[in-house]
């Protein structure tokens, strides 16, 4: 069983053999929101599993733009590709929505993948969820409206948050889906005024989350068929 006190959806899959070595050196962390949990081309030396809280991968533009490639939160985890010989970070990872988690070294994680086959399959599984996540957010930026992206970006933090209520500004909302923040005021107004979010400055609530996801994009449900699969 998953370690006492996590709400970690990854690790109860794991098999009890490889979640037996995890065990003994998991600890503790806080995700505080806005920091940066890895840098691009950082070397990965520690591992996140979370219980609570969004963190993004994003990829910087030259220009100093960021455009979120994938969201990770309590149904995944960071840095597992540190085990598969992907020791350098793709993304900078920054912590959208704080929460806590548990943090592990990478080595440790490398010197159980390479004793434990299944456990390596499921860290593959993870990674590949991933992947399609990142194509699936590329695919969506080019067609589909600002609108229904939201929603779905709403949606995503809303189930790996465990909350309605998400602490997040439209000018961080906007380097997310890669627009202007003034298409975002426009968006997040209009869904105010359907009553589907209620929004107060750096605050989002979510009051008719079955609305929402009528509105949002296939993406959504793809991306958490996905990640469904694996628990």
């Amino acid at each position: 069983m998953a370690p006492v006190n996590s709400q970690n959806r990854f690790l109860p899959t794991l098999p009890r053999a490889a979640l037996e070595l995890l065990r003994p050196h998991l600890r503790p962390t806080k995700l505080d929101q806005r920091s940066v949990l890895f840098s691009t081309g950082e070397r990965v030396d520690r591992v996140y599993f979370p219980d609570s809280g969004v963190i993004s991968l994003v990829v910087e533009l030259a220009d100093g733009q960021m455009v979120e490639a994938a969201m990770i939160g309590r149904d995944s985890v960071l840095g597992a590709a540190s085990a598969l010989d992907g020791q350098l970070s793709l993304n900078k990872a920054i912590v959208q929505i704080g929460g806590s988690g548990s943090i592990l070294d990478a080595a440790r994680l490398r010197d159980i993948a390479e004793k434990n086959v299944e456990f390596r399959t499921s860290l593959i599984r993870h990674e590949q969820a991933l992947f399609v996540q990142a194509q699936q957010a590329g695919a969506c930026n080019v067609s589909h409206a600002v609108e229904s992206r939201l929603a779905r970006w709403l949606l995503r933090a809303r189930d790996l948050s465990g909350s309605d209520s998400l602490p997040l500004t439209q000018e961080y909302l906007a380097q997310m889906l890669g627009v202007r923040r003034t298409t975002v005021t426009l968006v997040a107004g209009t869904l105010q005024n359907a009553g589907l979010i209620r929004y107060s400055r750096g605050h989002i609530n979510i009051t008719q989350p079955d609305r929402l996801r009528e509105l949002a994009c296939e993406c959504y449900e793809t991306v958490k068929r996905n990640y469904d699969r694996l628990a």
